[in-house]
């Protein structure tokens, strides 16, 4: 599996900003996928994931009502919505997948990692 994640840039506080993270290589029926984020001198956080095969979206609780996680099936796409940006949401994103069906806010649960966008929200 194959993940290539795109879309991120500066944005305003307020504004809004979506990150696509493309995904080749195999058929992803039994996976899940997860966005992650990693600011400097933190651990990476779990940001937004879902099964890949029926919408289970789950949310980290620093997102909630803000970020929105979806598929794209005939473009083989996780989206990244992400409104009411704030400063502290500045980090490196990352699209990771899992050979199971089963949700997991954990990274090293993650097998596959795209590499990094970066997201920078001014005050």
């Amino acid at each position: 599996v194959q993940l290539q994640a795109c879309g991120g840039g500066l944005a305003q506080a307020g504004g809004s900003l979506r990150l696509s993270c493309v995904v080749s290589g195999h058929t992803l029926r039994e996976y899940a996928m997860g966005w992650f984020r990693q600011a400097p001198g933190k651990e990476r956080e779990f940001v937004a994931g879902t099964k890949w095969i029926v919408a289970t979206p789950s949310y980290g609780d620093p997102v909630k009502g803000r970020f929105s996680i979806s598929r794209d099936y005939a473009k083989n796409l996780v989206i990244l919505q992400m409104n009411s940006l704030k400063p502290e949401d500045t980090a490196a994103y990352y699209c990771a997948a899992k050979r199971s069906t089963s949700m997991s806010t954990m990274s090293t649960d993650y097998e596959y990692w795209g590499q990094g966008t970066l997201v920078t929200v001014s005050s």
